[in-house]
């Protein structure tokens, strides 16, 4: 899988230069950390969409054969499960998308996920994130799509923080894979 190989380098490529940088920052989390990866820079352009649309729906294929459709929390997950949902299409193995709100919809059904109206009952999904690092949202997102009738195949993260996020999702009974770490953005001392 040469062509794999390649993308998983480009892929990274890409988040180091777009997306990773080192300083002072609060994370969602509150905790404070001394580099920040926004990979939302690198998933919504266009060379970073398609390297993570094959990447994860490979990931996908290989980890959790039988999902049916992909969704995550937003904002970070927007990016992602468009990028799958679109890959999927053209391999010829639909999954259909779905989002995760923060909160439940101010008006109209005051629904908590947007997309149902293509899942049914008992679909099986995988949640995609794009950096864990404890774990919440991931956790908190499963929560929801669990509550709605899906089931949860795992999740699916761009960068583990390597914070306990992993553990704690699996911990709260779900398989979490990611495609990268820390590790590929800051090598550990010597």
């Amino acid at each position: 899988m040469t062509g794999s190989a390649d993308s998983r380098a480009r892929l990274l490529d890409l988040l180091k230069a777009k997306s990773f940088r080192k300083g002072r920052v609060v994370l969602s989390s509150g905790k404070e950390s001394d580099f920040y990866i926004d990979c939302r820079q690198t998933a919504l352009s266009a060379e970073g969409h398609q390297l993570v649309g094959r990447l994860f729906f490979e990931t996908i294929m290989e980890n959790f054969p039988d999902t049916q459709a992909v969704g995550g929390p937003t904002l970070g997950a927007d990016p992602l499960v468009s990028a799958v949902s679109l890959t999927s299409w053209f391999e010829k193995q639909p999954l259909d998308a779905f989002i995760v709100r923060k909160e439940p919809k101010g008006h109209g059904t005051g629904a908590w996920i947007e997309g149902m109206k293509n899942l049914e009952p008992g679909t099986k999904v995988v949640i995609l994130e794009d950096v864990v690092t404890t774990g919440a949202s991931t956790i908190k997102a499963i929560a929801k799509v669990q509550e709605a009738g899906l089931e949860v195949l795992g999740a699916l993260v761009l960068v583990d923080r390597c914070e306990g996020g992993k553990e704690a999702v699996e911990d709260s009974g779900s398989r979490l894979v990611a495609l990268y770490s820390r590790l590929d953005f800051i090598p550990p001392e010597k």
